[in-house]
Order: structure tokens, then C-alpha cells, then sequence
């Protein structure tokens, strides 16, 4: 064990943080803390760090173990360019360097006895140099920036010149490479594209030392930690497994804590319901029995109904009117700024009802693709046109289409005048504002808040084409939850740009990679994209396709026809949706006969032939149809 929390204690006023909270992190495991905003994630890990006081309980560190520590807000050295900054991480080496040529230099104008001193120590820093791999230290600052995605013409940048972003990442990568013995990590893949956020996960998964990270980012938790601990209501739990295990082990147990609940309940009813009748005989024994009853009764320790979902956020989107089956048509575009061209004769459809997910590297223009389609912005070259009926609703990830001197209330009143008093506050405590938040300024709101504004907006639009910038940007996982149930029963179309690869994989039916300038398309969702990429990226990327002739023989004989591939998934799709039809049958059937077991166990039951009958008929009907389902489910399972 290297790190342990125990009975940790923390409150701000009335509001608890964490009570007698406990948890530990082995060596080189890797750990994720977990939680809804506002839960005390980081507050947990400034107690760790030293930088929050304890109310109580106790944190500690193994002897002689070393911690590093990532905030989500970042200071650099005024002066230092990119490459100055992250090269602290190895200043003990640098400076092992440097007196090492030192040396050498000096050698030259040194007599043979002094030469046989210096040299001896020359000797002893050369391998002390060597054990620290210090001839691949160069190589490898370089490989984590670029790995963060940092090109090489970025490592002379003034750090002070940076975005809070960039500052993060050079943070990020100047503590994996100091390697302490647990790493701390807040928010860690906020800022990085995919392909810094895949590179992170490689190295987290075979970094030598423990992590433990706060994140919201549950494809990243599911690919690199083996165990979640959850802060919920004050409480810490631990679960082991990575966050798709966690999220099974917890369904199970609030499940089964219902159940409980539900058959405590039961009997309580059926034990008072028989106290009841047996008073109504208003016989010596019958009230006696009724009094026995009672101080079982008065015995049993009270289950608490297990809570729903805490989340702030409550909505459904749906449009008003539908559109035609051609949503959009995009011919020839393209942008540039300056000299950098962002895409250029890019072109695509989409047909009503797709949700369609546009990723690729930061900068690549994606946010851009979607301000020129809602006319913030001109393209250079090319067009697009809607569809007819088409209803344009947008969610931009700077907020622009808020404003900020404007309180929450004007905000949706102004935009919706139709809407009355009501409605509104209606629709803003879903989203969280109840009362006087109401009255907020907009300008004084934070990230999440200002998202769920913008997300009431959408919503109230009952717009049919949705196009959404990085709409999971400040959600915790819970109200990312909510938001997927939405768009997955939105009968609209939906484009949308994000970064957050479980959003991704539940939410989209088809994917458009922008790079080298143009788009890549996927049939699928990410998993589908992952499998794909490297053999589609062939085909679409000129030097592969030029190779040679061969190449373009066996390119063409393995592109798969676009209608095929939609109508396969759509095939999927259906058998998937019948396999939890099957299986929910299944679920209801096998509990009505657990409920006919236990009440054939019941003396007012069994003592009474009708009712016997009638149950038994009833389950073995029930038998006779879950023999049917369960070779409906065999078959559609293969």
C-alpha cells in the first residue's frame, strides 16, 4: 500500500464534504476518484496534497514514496518557452550534464596527477548519468510533448503566450516526466485531442508507479484504472474493476437494496394487514396474537428507500415538426485562416435521423465546419444547402449565443416571448435553477452552468437538426447520462463535435474524421471507428492509394458500400433490441414465479384449493413460455 485515507473528515459550513471517509491505492495500481460535480473530488485531493486542511482522520503516504500532483489551473515560469518549462523535470540531469562536459573541458589543461583525480570522479558522474538513462532523457521530453501534441515548431513558444489549455498540457507533461511514485491527476484529459488523450492512456496504463485520477472521462477511466472510488453524499465507496464494472456492481446493488426495501415494505403491509384482521375477531387469542405481531413488528430495523439518480438535470429533446429525409447537403467546402488551410472540397449528406459524430485533432476546423453551417461564419469556397422543414438548433461550446448581461430568466424568456412565467421557471428548475438562481447573471455563471443554460435553449427549440459544439464540456458522468438517454431518443438528426469517446460510442450511428483536409466516413460508432481506421485511413490518404496498383486493387475490393454498411447496422440494431425485448420478458416472467413461489408459502395461500390452482396453472404457463424464450434468445444471441 502506498497512499491511505482513513476517517478522513471535511466540512465547508453546513455543507459536508466527506464523512469518516476511507480508501487506499497499492503500488502501480491505477485508480480513478469519481463523483458528481460539486461532490468534493478535489477537495479530496488537495487533503492528500496537503494544500486543504483535514477536519479530521488521517492521509498517509508509504516512507520514502514520492507524489505528484496535477491541478486543473496551472502557473508557469514568466520567460520560459515550452521546452525551458517541461525540462525542469529533469534538471538534476541536465545539470549531471553539464558538469560532466564541464569536466571534460577542463581535462584538457589539467596535469596527468590531476587528471587522474578529476578523471575518477569524471568516471562516477558518467555512470550515474548512464543509470538514469540520462542519454535518452532529450528523446524523451520530446516524445511526451509530442505525445500531448505538441508540435516540434511549438517547443520555442513563451509559455506566458499560452492558453490555459496548453498550459495545462506542459504541466501535465513536466510531471510524467519527473515519474513519482503515485501520480495525482485532476481532470487530466481536459484540453488533449484524441490522439493525445490515446497516447495519456499508453502511458498511464504502463506507467511503473500508482495513479489516481479525478476524471469525467469514462472511456479514458474503463481503458486504464483497475479501481473506482466513489464519493457520493458525503460517503466513499471502492469497487474494483474499471468503470464499466463499476457501473454493473452498482446497478446490481441499488438493485438489490430496492428489492429489499420493496420486501420489507410487503411485509410490513401483510403483517399489519393481519394484526388488523386478527383485532376485528376481538378474541382473547386473536388479540393476543395481534400483540405478539406488534412487538415483532415494533422490532424490525426500518429499511431506507434506496435514492433515485441525483442529478440537477431533467429534459427530453423532441421536434416540433419533421423534416424531409435530406437534412443536408454539403458540396466542395472549404476554409482557411492566413496561410493554414483547414479543409478544402469537402463534401457529405446526412439523411434525417442519423447522429453523426465529427472528430480529429485540435485545430483540424471542426468547430469551424459547424459555425459555417449555422452562418456565424463564411466558408471560402463551396456550399451547402438544407433540407426542406429543416429547424436549426445550436449549441455552441463558448456560449456565444448567450448573453451575458442578461439574467437566466430573460435569457429563455426573451428568446421563447411566447412562453409564460410558468413554463419557464418549470423548464430552468430541470436544468437545475430553481427560486433565485433564476436571477442569475449569465456573465457570472460558471462553465456547467452556462452549458446548462444552453442546453434549456436547445431543448425549448424542439428544433429538428441539432448541431452541437463539445455539448459534455462541464458535465459530470450523471448529467452526460441524461443527456445521452436524450439524444438516443431524439427522433431528429444530430451533428455534433466531441471528444469524449463514451459519448461518442453511445450516441453516434456514423462518424466523420476530419484530417489531411478532408473527411474520413465511419458506419458505425467508436468502437467501429477503432477497427476501422487504420484499414479506411488507407484508403483515403493519397500516398497509400498511390502506392502501388496492387493496393488499389485490393482498396477497392474491400470498400464497403455505404448503404450496405446502414443497412447492416440497422439489422443489428433491430436484433440488439430484441435480445433486451427477449430478456426483459424473461426478467418479469422468472420474478412472477419467485412471487408464486412465496405466496404458495403463505397459510391463506395454500389453505385454499382455488387459489392454489390458479397459481399453479399461471406458473406453468409461464414455464412453458420462458422454454420459448430462452431458445428465441439462444438464437439471437449467436
Amino acid at each position: 500500500m502506498i497512499l491511505a485515507c482513513h476517517n478522513i473528515q471535511k466540512s465547508f459550513g453546513d455543507h459536508v464534504i466527506v464523512k469518516n471517509g476511507a480508501f487506499h491505492i497499492e503500488e502501480r495500481e491505477k485508480s480513478a476518484l469519481i463523483g458528481i460535480n460539486g461532490a468534493g473530488k478535489t477537495t479530496i485531493l488537495k487533503m492528500i496534497m496537503g494544500e486543504e486542511s483535514l477536519d479530521g482522520g488521517d492521509v498517509l503516504l508509504s516512507k520514502g514514496k514520492t507524489i505528484g500532483y496535477l491541478a486543473q489551473h496551472q502557473k508557469t515560469i514568466p520567460g520560459h518557452t515550452i521546452l525551458q518549462e517541461i525540462s525542469l523535470a529533469k534538471a538534476d540531469l541536465i545539470a549531471l550534464e553539464q558538469q560532466i562536459r564541464a569536466i571534460e573541458i577542463e581535462l584538457k589543461s589539467l596535469s596527468t596527477d590531476e587528471q587522474e583525480e578529476r578523471l575518477k570522479l569524471y568516471h562516477r558522474l558518467v555512470e550515474e548519468f548512464e543509470q538514469a538513462n540520462g542519454y535518452a532523457y532529450k528523446s524523451e521530453l520530446t516524445g511526451v510533448l509530442k505525445g500531448l501534441g505538441f508540435a516540434e515548431e511549438d517547443f520555442e513558444k513563451q509559455t506566458n503566450t499560452l492558453s490555459g489549455g496548453q498550459k495545462t498540457r506542459v504541466a501535465l507533461g513536466k510531471l510524467l516526466l519527473t515519474k513519482p511514485d503515485i501520480l495525482l491527476l485532476d481532470e487530466p484529459t481536459n484540453h488533449l485531442d484524441l490522439n493525445s488523450v490515446a497516447w495519456l492512456e499508453t502511458y498511464l496504463i504502463h506507467y511503473p508507479g500508482a495513479v489516481l485520477i479525478v476524471s469525467h472521462d469514462r472511456y479514458f477511466i474503463n481503458r486504464v484504472v483497475s479501481k473506482i472510488i466513489e464519493i457520493e453524499a458525503g460517503t466513499i465507496q471502492m469497487y474494483a474493476g474499471n468503470y464499466k464494472d463499476y457501473a454493473n456492481k452498482k446497478q446490481q446493488l441499488r438493485d438489490a437494496r430496492l428489492k429489499e426495501y420493496l420486501n420489507q415494505q410487503r411485509e410490513i403491509k401483510h403483517q399489519e394487514a393481519v394484526i388488523t384482521k386478527l383485532k376485528q375477531f376481538n378474541r382473547e387469542k386473536s388479540i393476543k396474537r395481534a400483540e405478539s405481531r406488534e412487538k415483532m413488528l415494533a422490532k424490525i430495523d426500518i429499511l431506507e428507500k434506496p435514492k433515485e439518480i441525483d442529478t440537477e438535470m431533467h429534459f427530453a429533446l423532441e421536434p416540433a415538426i419533421t423534416s424531409g429525409n435530406d437534412v443536408l447537403s454539403v458540396k466542395n467546402l472549404a476554409k482557411s485562416f492566413d496561410s493554414l488551410t483547414l479543409f478544402k472540397n469537402i463534401a457529405f449528406e446526412i439523411k434525417r435521423g442519423e447522429h453523426i459524430a465529427i472528430i480529429g485533432d485540435n485545430g483540424t476546423g471542426k468547430t469551424t465546419l459547424l459555425k459555417i453551417l449555422n452562418q456565424v461564419i463564411l466558408a471560402d469556397a463551396g456550399s451547402f444547402t438544407l433540407g426542406t422543414k429543416v429547424q436549426i438548433g445550436y449549441y455552441d461550446q463558448e456560449h456565444h449565443v448567450l448573453h451575458n448581461d442578461k439574467n437566466i430568466f430573460d435569457e429563455i424568456s426573451d428568446a421563447y416571448p411566447d412562453l409564460n412565467n410558468t413554463k419557464i421557471r418549470s423548464t430552468l428548475a430541470a436544468f437545475g435553477f430553481a427560486d433565485d438562481d433564476v436571477f442569475k447573471t449569465i456573465g457570472d455563471l460558471s462553465g456547467g452552468e452556462k452549458g446548462r443554460v444552453s442546453l434549456a435553449k436547445l431543448m425549448l427549440s424542439e428544433a429538428n437538426f441539432l448541431i452541437l459544439d463539445e455539448p459534455t464540456n462541464h458535465l459530470d458522468i450523471t448529467s452526460k447520462e441524461i443527456l445521452e438517454n436524450a439524444l438516443n431518443e431524439y427522433t431528429g438528426t444530430c451533428i455534433y463535435v466531441s471528444h469524449d469517446r463514451y459519448f461518442i460510442n453511445r450516441t453516434a450511428s456514423r462518424i466523420l474524421e476530419l484530417t489531411e483536409q478532408t473527411f474520413i466516413n465511419y458506419i458505425g460508432n467508436y468502437d467501429y471507428y477503432l477497427e476501422k481506421k487504420e484499414h479506411l485511413t488507407a484508403i483515403f490518404t493519397d500516398d497509400k492509394i498511390k502506392a502501388t496498383r496492387e493496393a488499389e486493387k485490393n482498396i477497392s475490393q474491400s470498400k464497403l458500400n455505404w448503404q450496405e454498411q446502414k443497412e447492416q447496422q440497422a439489422k443489428e440494431r433491430k436484433r440488439q433490441k430484441e435480445i433486451e425485448q427477449t430478456e426483459l420478458r424473461i426478467h418479469r416472467l422468472e420474478e412472477r414465479n419467485q412471487e408464486i413461489d412465496a405466496l404458495l408459502t403463505q397459510e391463506e395461500v395454500y389453505s385454499n384449493s382455488i387459489k392454489c390452482q390458479d397459481l399453479t396453472v399461471e406458473k406453468t404457463k409461464h414455464e412453458e413460455e420462458l422454454t420459448e424464450l430462452y431458445a428465441v434468445w439462444e438464437k439471437l444471441s449467436v
